[in-house]
């Protein structure tokens, strides 16, 4: 949906997917005990510019509200990611938005394997 915000809304949702980006590592380092909560508001307030109420609401999520949530989501998501680049190449110009989208969302909760294993031995035949 990006590409059809206004620029402000484009900002807003490339920051959000720098915060996907940056839980990924500082929700398992905190836990691992490589980064103190200082150092992680540090890299959230400076680099991926939260305000100091939102990255104390980020540190606490990854320490005490769900621990190993973020990394499992970015993990998803990435996976998910990755899926729709081989669909794309697989169908070149053929490749459309709306069929895909429609497709993962009626395969329902599936484990991401079955869901790429579904995709590309069904969706994928379909659309050539």
């Amino acid at each position: 949906m990006k590409q059809y915000l206004p620029i402000e809304g484009q900002i807003g949702a490339l920051q959000m997917r720098m915060l996907r980006a940056a839980r990924a590592y500082l929700d398992p380092m905190l836990n691992f005990g490589l980064i103190e909560p200082d150092a992680t508001k540090r890299v959230l307030t400076q680099e991926v510019m939260l305000s100091d109420a939102f990255a104390k609401s980020e540190i606490d999520r990854y320490t005490f509200d769900s621990p190993g949530q973020a990394t499992s989501y970015f993990y998803g998501y990435s996976r998910l990611e990755a899926l729709r680049m081989r669909v794309e190449l697989a169908l070149g110009p053929k490749f459309k938005e709306q069929p895909y989208h429609d497709f993962i969302i009626n395969e329902g909760l599936l484990p991401l394997e079955l869901l790429e294993q579904a995709v590309m031995t069904r969706f994928v035949p379909s659309q050539q």
